[in-house]
């Protein structure tokens, strides 16, 4: 069984006048194949730099800790070596690669991954079946990757990566961010679908409640001042949505603080 195992993580990140900043501040979390995990919190709160800092960005530094993927040294791989590994990021941001288009991004990145490239037939087959299970025109195919996307098409983008690559861990930095109704529905259901399939461990990054009520996952965490600072099920997130992070963020502020000098 496939396992991401996080161990006392601490991560800086270098600030244009202060020089490093600490960001995460002793993270633990398990993440096991077939299983849903959603990590929320406030703004500043170090979510995406987890998730950054497992995909292997170069801006973040980790300073003690470990990061392993069935039992093999995460953090001594390339980016490129985490991803062969089975480790996905769907970026909150998508960046736009003008003259890339979106079928030879998909089958370079596919054939990256399986270590030899899909047979034509078949691959053709594969993504228009997924295309089509997130209500994309097969004409997207032939744009460049996230040039000119809408938020929703860039969002729907990413999942179709992770519904064709597989993964044995999928992190979702903030994909509801910035989609309506109807986007957030589509994008909930190619989640799903490739949870269904039991195969891929999903670490949910996200600020709100509302994917949570199309993406069900068994475990939701509480991140604030850079750690995990509350843990529990789905009842948890309801808890949440009614009381907000404010009790944390105190918590975590008077930690924070100096002990004072008598």
């Amino acid at each position: 069984m496939s396992v991401l195992e996080i161990r006392n993580l601490h991560v800086s990140v270098e600030t244009d006048t202060d020089g490093p900043r600490e960001i995460l501040r002793g993270v633990d979390l398990t993440v096991r194949k077939g299983e849903t995990h959603a990590i929320m919190g406030p703004n500043g709160s170090g979510k995406s730099t987890l998730s950054y800092s497992i995909a292997g960005h170069p801006k973040y530094t980790v300073t003690e800790g470990t990061v392993t993927l069935d039992g093999e040294d995460v953090l001594s791989m390339s980016v490129d070596a985490r991803a062969r590994a089975g480790i996905f990021l769907a970026m909150q941001y998508p960046v736009e690669v003008p003259g890339v288009s979106v079928s030879n991004f998909l089958r370079s990145s596919a054939t990256a991954v399986r270590g030899e490239a899909p047979k034509l037939r078949l691959w053709v087959k594969e993504v228009k079946e997924a295309m089509a299970g997130l209500e994309m025109d097969p004409a997207f195919a032939e744009r460049s990757v996230n040039e000119g996307f809408s938020g929703g098409e860039k969002k729907r983008h990413e999942i179709l990566q992770m519904a064709l690559l597989a993964p044995k861990i999928a992190i979702l930095d903030e994909t509801d961010s910035g989609l309506d109704v109807d986007a957030l529905r589509i994008v909930s259901g190619g989640i799903e679908a490739v949870r269904a399939k039991g195969e891929t461990g999903i670490l949910l990054i996200t600020h709100y409640t509302r994917i949570l009520r199309y993406v069900k996952p068994e475990f939701v965490h509480v991140m604030a001042g850079g750690r995990i600072v509350d843990a529990g099920g789905p009842e948890l997130a309801a808890k949440l949505e009614e009381s907000g992070y404010d009790r944390y963020v105190k918590a975590t502020d008077v930690i924070a603080q100096p002990a004072a000098v008598s």
